[in-house]
């Protein structure tokens, strides 16, 4: 391996012919595919073709939901509001993870965020 080459986002190590560069940053192959695979939260476009598909489909609340979303949708339900940590910690899942999670609840219209003061909530749409 090169010494000096790190991956901006772990800081691994990595061999000069497995970089990969994106975004400006030098990223070892599982960063590149993290950042490949976000699926954006804020997406008025992927919030419209869910709804289509949904309602084309027959689909309404938790219908069509993995098992894991759809334990975040009724944790969220049961409790009000939980932070985004509270909810990494709760299904043991990586930041990444959890905000790909949250952007198919949010495109489905089941959960969206709240501010409050200086806290962000996720909340029932």
């Amino acid at each position: 391996m090169i010494e000096g080459i790190k991956c901006q986002n772990c800081g691994k190590k990595i061999a000069e012919e497995e970089v990969f560069a994106t975004e400006g940053k030098t990223l070892c192959e599982d960063c590149y595919i993290d950042v490949g695979h976000r699926i954006r939260v804020c997406d008025p476009w992927g919030e419209r073709s869910k709804k289509i598909f949904r309602t084309s489909h027959g689909l309404e609340g938790t219908d069509g939901l993995t098992n894991l979303q759809k334990e975040i949708y009724e944790y969220i339900q049961e409790k009000g509001k939980a932070t985004k940590v509270e909810l990494m910690e709760k299904f043991q899942l990586p930041a990444p993870e959890l905000e790909n999670q949250f952007a198919i609840l949010r495109h489905c219209q089941l959960l969206k965020g709240k501010k409050e003061g200086d806290m962000v909530y996720i909340v029932l749409w």
